[in-house]
Formats: structure tokens, sequence, C-alpha cells
């Protein structure tokens, strides 16, 4: 697990594997570190718990650090990201193509301290993606930043995600997932609960939402024992995102390098669990594991 040229070798294997294009950018110059060995630099840190590039440039092959300098990697992983989404699916579609039961749920990511929240400028570029305060109702806390909003698979393999401010409803995001998902069963958890937004979702897209009932609520019954030790699989991905992949800490100071370091973690995560299932044919969760 320790050795970062036989992980890059491994992980970079398999993009070729399943994406047949070696660069994404348009480049007039044809670039030494192709796009392709660029995200496999990228992901390799991720599923490595490298979150410092200094770090990752101490650590980098003789023969990749002689191709790029640190500040042009750090602008085209930025500019790559459309291209790691579109890793990230096609690796998701090879779990999740017949699927039709899914899991939603957020969790907060958090930018800054709440003290700091008055006189921190990061990630406020852009009117549209300054951070604000929202309040986590899991932890009993408010923090300052965003919060991750995620789709996944019975699995344990992430359908889709988004990121907004953290002072959004959970709620509003199944307005995202309308053209996400169709003929399947969503479950969640008591923030997206709504009787309007669930006759909406199953009326239009034959999507059967299933929720817990608050104890007061009318003709109550108990949400299905299989239903809530599924919802737990979500949350077990949220734990490996913190654990070991360290989602909650945050280097970036612009909006395009926080939303780019979130896929990049997601997307090695996922990764791994494509070379677990379909590779050495071993438990898709035991990410803390030698990739060869």
């Amino acid at each position: 697990m320790h050795n970062f040229q036989t992980n890059y070798d491994k992980i970079l294997e398999v993009l070729n594997t399943i994406e047949p294009k070696s660069n994404f950018l348009h480049q007039i110059r044809k670039p030494k570190l192709t796009d392709k060995e660029l995200i496999a630099i990228n992901l390799t840190s991720e599923f490595m718990s490298i979150d410092s590039e200094y770090q990752l440039f101490r650590l980098l092959p003789e023969k990749l650090l002689a191709k790029i300098e640190r500040s042009v990697y750090n602008r085209r992983r930025r500019r790559l990201f459309d291209a790691i989404e579109l890793i990230r699916e096609q690796l998701s579609n090879f779990f999740n193509e017949f699927e039709d039961c899914f899991i939603v749920d957020s969790m907060p990511l958090e930018v800054c301290k709440l003290s700091r929240s008055g006189r921190s400028r990061i990630c406020k570029e852009q009117t549209y993606c300054t951070p604000d305060k929202g309040y986590c109702a899991t932890q009993s806390t408010s923090y300052y930043g965003y919060k991750l909003h995620a789709v996944c698979s019975v699995k344990d393999v992430f359908k889709s995600l988004d990121i907004s401010p953290a002072s959004v409803h959970d709620i509003h995001y199944l307005k995202d997932i309308k053209t996400q998902l169709n003929d399947c069963l969503l479950i969640g958890d008591k923030g997206y609960l709504s009787a309007d937004i669930q006759l909406n979702l199953f009326d239009e897209y034959n999507i059967k939402l299933s929720t817990p009932m608050r104890k007061n609520q009318y003709n109550y019954k108990q949400q299905p024992y299989v239903f809530r030790k599924s919802r737990k699989r979500i949350e077990t991905l949220f734990s490996q995102l913190c654990d070991q992949f360290m989602i909650r800490r945050n280097y970036a100071k612009s909006f395009e390098g926080f939303k780019t370091r979130i896929l990049s973690k997601i997307t090695a995560l996922t990764m791994i669990q494509y070379i677990n299932q379909f590779i050495y044919h071993r438990n898709i969760n035991n990410i803390k594991i030698k990739l060869s």
C-alpha cells in the first residue's frame, strides 16, 4: 500500500482499460505527462492518503517528476474535473448498471471553523459557490461550508453526487435526482420526508421513495428493518471518506480546487472498489490493502 510506483501502475492500467483517450484537454503543445497519467497520479495520492501536494512531489518517482512541475500539475488537475467525473461514472456503471435500489444521504463539508467564517475568503470567488452556515442534525452541531449530497447502491458504490451550500435542505437534492434515476427504490432518512415530493417522484419517474415516519404522524408505521439496515451502507462510505481519504480536511482556496479534491477522493474510492471486485475478486470495501 505504501509503494507509490506500484499503486500508480495498477491504477493507470485500469484507466487504460476503461478509457482509450490519453488526453482530454485541448493543448497546442503535446504535454510530456498525459492527462490520463496525471489523473492516475491524483487518484494514487488520494488512495495513499497524501493530501499535501508538497509531500506528493517528494514521493513521485523520478520519471514522473521530470515530466511536470507542481504548479502546472495543480492547474491541469482542476481543468480535468469533467474527465475525472467521466471516469467515475464509467467505473460506477460496472456496478450499478442493473441496480434498482439506491440510498440517498448527505454529509457536512466544513471549510473553516465558525469563528473564522466572517473573515474567511475561501471559495468566495463567485457568488453562486459561496459557502454558508448550516446545521448537521446527526452531529448536533453548526458548521460553515458545504454539504455533500450522494446516492449509492446497495453494493456500496456511489451512483451520483452533488455539492451545495450548507444551508440548503436535503430535500431539494431530490429535484436533481429526477434526471438521474427512474424505475427504482430510493431509501432515505427523515430529512427527505415529504408527501408531495414522494408522490411526484412516483407518478412522473416511477421512483418509490422510502423514508422513516415520525412517531406523531397519522397512521405511523415503522420502516422495514431491511431498509433501515441498507441505509447504513452509505454511512459506511462516508466514514471511509472521512478516515482514509480525509474528505473533511480542506487545503483548497478556490471552489474549483475544492470540488476537484472532493471528486478525486470519491473517484479514488470507486477505483479501489473496481480493482477489488473485478481484478482480485475480493470484498470491495477492503480499501486499506495493497493493490498488487
